[in-house]
Order: structure tokens, then C-alpha cells, then sequence
């Protein structure tokens, strides 16, 4: 398989802090301690460790990973887990990704968003005899919407999605509503702050504990604070960190990655790392 790459570089981390705490440039430099040219050489990718370090500590980011980002020191550690596929279709500019989950005794599953495309999920389901039960939607933004319409019709499953952000073709449903698909139990979290109503899924029922985040965290970032930074920050926080360290996390775009893995180096959240 190809190898899936990160979603986003140190400059794309360091430009959502700063929108996220509504910095100018001149701001910025200011609270960093570092020059207006220096700023703009960081922003445009140039890797110069002291800036990164002072950059970070203004904008309340880890500066060893930030640093460690820059450098392209990190990458998440391959998971596999026997009744999770993931599927990562090109989107514009981008790829964005969608997942199936089942049960690997019943063969019953469920489909998480469904990117640019899902002909890879149907076909897969096809090819392996799965029977998709339910599918269970992120949050709505265009990319992980985009082939709806065309799932339920293949699958003939019911759609579903937070009821904050409604979507002609799926039923909403309240933070805490739990659903099952046979030995599968999916809990639900609004993870709002990227999205205004982003929900993140909890799976039991495998060999790993697994959790579906959308676009609250990517492998080494975020979704950033397209409705609030400061809401996106603290749920990551208090509803996904705080999860088992071994829980693989599926996030929209990007590699998979653990819960683990992402205390140590993700620079959103540097109360977990060392200085």
C-alpha cells in the first residue's frame, strides 16, 4: 500500500495557531521574539530551529515536535487491525479518507464517511462478503460527503450524522447515542471546533480500540479552529487523548496513527512531551 502522507507540514501547524489565536504577522513576531524576516522565512518553510522553538513557545505548541515536524523526523508506526480497512480517494487538491469496520465473525459492518469516491468501500465490501448496516457520517463538509447519495443506494444502509450539522439523506443524532453493529459497540463524542457539530466514533469490539475523529485530529496535527481553536484544542483533549493509548485513530485525511503516538508528538498538545 502507499504510503499515506502526513496531512500537514510545520508551517501549515504554525499558520492554524495563529489564526486560531488571531495573530498578525506583526503580532506574532512580536510575542515570538523574532524578527519580521525571520517570521516570513519560517513561513515559507525555511528550517531554522531556534525560530521554530520561539515560534512555538508563543503560540502554546510543543517545540520539539514542532521542530521534529519541520524536519520530517515522524511518521506514525503502521497499524493493522483485522475488520478495519481504510480508503483514501484524491479531492481537489487533497485526499481525504473514509473506513469500513465490521465484525469479522458476522461480517456485518458499518462505513465511516465516504470520500471523493466510494467505489474502493463497495467494492471491498463486495469482494470480502461484507454487509454494510449503517453508514455513520463525521461531520458534513463537502469531502466527506461527497459520494453519499451513491453509497446509500449500493449499500441500501441508513445514513447518520450529528444532529448540529444536518444533511439531506441522513438521520441526526444527539451526542451519546450508541450504536452496534453485532459484537461491534460504536460510541458517540462531539468533537466540535473544526466543524460546529464534528463527531467523533469509539469502537469496542476489536482486537484494538479504535476511534473515527473526521477532521478534529490528523496523525501529527488538526483540523484547526475553523469554528473555535479553543474548542477544538480542549475536546481533542478531554475526548480523544484521554483515550487508551493503544486506541488507532482514523482520522479524515492523512495516515492512521494511536492516541499514544500523538501525546509524543503531535505539537497541538504539549503537555504531554518534554520541553
Amino acid at each position: 500500500m502507499t504510503r499515506i502522507p502526513l496531512e500537514d507540514s510545520f508551517t501549515d501547524i504554525v499558520g492554524k495557531a495563529q489564526r486560531g489565536f488571531k495573530l498578525t504577522e506583526q503580532d506574532l513576531a512580536r510575542r515570538a521574539g523574532v524578527t519580521a524576516d525571520e517570521l516570513a522565512r519560517l513561513q515559507s518553510g525555511a528550517i531554522d530551529e531556534t525560530v521554530i522553538r520561539k515560534v512555538a513557545r508563543s503560540l502554546n505548541l510543543g517545540k520539539t515536535t514542532l521542530v521534529e515536524s519541520a524536519q520530517k523526523a515522524w511518521y506514525p508506526n503502521p497499524q493493522e487491525v483485522v475488520g478495519l480497512a481504510q480508503f483514501n480517494t484524491p479531492y481537489a487538491d487533497m485526499t481525504v479518507n473514509a473506513y469500513l469496520v465490521w465484525d469479522p465473525a458476522s461480517r456485518a459492518a458499518a462505513v465511516f464517511d465516504t470520500g471523493a469516491t466510494c467505489a474502493g468501500v463497495v467494492g471491498f465490501a463486495q469482494a470480502n462478503g461484507l454487509t454494510v448496516k449503517l453508514i455513520l457520517l463525521t461531520h458534513t463538509h463537502p469531502d466527506h460527503i461527497a459520494d453519499l447519495a451513491r453509497l446509500k443506494q449500493e449499500t441500501g444502509a441508513p445514513a447518520y450524522v450529528g444532529e448540529l450539522e444536518p444533511v439531506a439523506g441522513a438521520e441526526g443524532f444527539a451526542e451519546g447515542r450508541e450504536f452496534r453493529v453485532d459484537d461491534l459497540r460504536i460510541e458517540t463524542r462531539l468533537t466540535t471546533g473544526h466543524s460546529r457539530g464534528g463527531i467523533t466514533y469509539v469502537l469496542s469490539g476489536l482486537a484494538k480500540p479504535l476511534a473515527v475523529v473526521g477532521d478534529a485530529l490528523f496523525a501529527g496535527s488538526m483540523g484547526g479552529g475553523a469554528v473555535s481553536y479553543l474548542d477544538a484544542l480542549a475536546n481533542n483533549r478531554k475526548k480523544i487523548l484521554l483515550l487508551a493509548d493503544e486506541t488507532v485513530l482514523c482520522p479524515g485525511h492523512g495516515p492512521l496513527s494511536t492516541v499514544g503516538e500523538e501525546k509524543l508528538h503531535n505539537p497541538f498538545f504539549p503537555e504531554f512531551q518534554k520541553p
